[in-house]
């Protein structure tokens, strides 16, 4: 009598200080659970003393072998752009990839966390007031998370980054893509937290080898809602000061989750659980 083996997976994630990830567990353990063969690595970029230089030479060495795809994160996201085939129209209009399936000797990048920032913003912070936002960073995970406010409603987008450029670029793609002028380059930070409704940190601030806030929380108000996209520590300094003032938040396991559900399924093919990848992630972390 023979048996078959499982469908084997090898996918990895490509990024800077990615030692403390929870994609990895997510992808094997939901391969696992699937009957699977999945094997998911780590090219940690600081790990290998690398940058993001190295990346056509890592996507080669991936698809020479045999990856079935890659997650791409902090710094890569914009930088891997130019050596990819093709972008789903998410991706492309986002400006922004994390996620590249290989496919028929192509590489095309997706964009999973607009969706999956959308989705944990829809079960973890329905019915909070959206008038006017308050966004900290305009990198890659930030146009995709700008993309997904907009989308869920957000009127008026403030966008604040360290470079004010990138800032402009971000908000004047998203006024084209949305037909509006509802996000704009900020350049008060102070004025617009005092009208805000909401503040998402999209920046690496507040993540464990980067600790502290990226607003002073004296400017945090209770009536405010705050989000994180950083999710290791899961209860950023941010998180904190918010809830002590009875702010609702939403913390950055819900768009790791979510991002990886469609990463997942793009990349293995199979359709994911996405309520046992959450409680896979809830139980990692306690």
């Amino acid at each position: 009598m023979s048996t078959s083996r499982p469908a084997s997976v090898l996918a990895g994630l490509i990024g800077a200080g990615i030692q403390a990830s929870r994609t990895p567990a997510l992808h094997e353990r939901e391969g696992e659970a699937q009957g699977l063969r999945y094997t998911y690595q780590l090219i940690d970029l600081e790990a290998l003393k690398l940058d993001v230089n190295a990346l056509p030479d890592l996507l080669t060495a991936a698809e020479s072998l045999g990856f079935s795809g890659l997650n791409i994160t902090y710094p890569c996201k914009q930088a891997v752009l130019p050596w990819l085939d093709e972008l789903s129209d998410e991706a492309r209009g986002i400006g922004a990839v994390n996620t590249v399936v290989f496919k028929d000797g192509k590489r095309i990048g997706h964009n999973t966390d607009c969706s999956g920032f959308a989705e944990g913003f829809r079960r973890g912070l329905s019915g909070v007031a959206v008038q006017h936002v308050v966004q900290m960073g305009a990198g890659g995970a930030g146009c995709a998370v700008a993309h997904a406010l907009l989308s869920e409603g957000v009127q008026q987008l403030d966008i604040f980054d360290v470079d004010i450029e990138r800032a402009q670029h971000l908000a004047d793609n998203l006024n084209q893509h949305f037909c509006a002028t509802r996000a704009r380059a900020g350049t008060d930070l102070e004025t617009a937290m005092a009208r805000a409704d909401g503040l998402v940190n999209t920046t690496p601030m507040g993540m464990a080898k980067l600790p502290g806030m990226p607003v002073p929380a004296h400017w945090l108000r209770p009536a405010m809602w705050v989000a994180e996209i950083v999710y290791f520590p899961l209860h950023t300094e941010l998180l904190r000061h918010a809830q002590a003032l009875g702010c609702r938040t939403l913390d950055g396991g819900n768009m790791a989750v979510f991002q990886a559900v469609r990463a997942f399924e793009l990349i293995s093919g199979k359709t994911a659980d996405p309520a046992r990848m959450l409680a896979h992630f809830q139980a990692m972390n306690g």
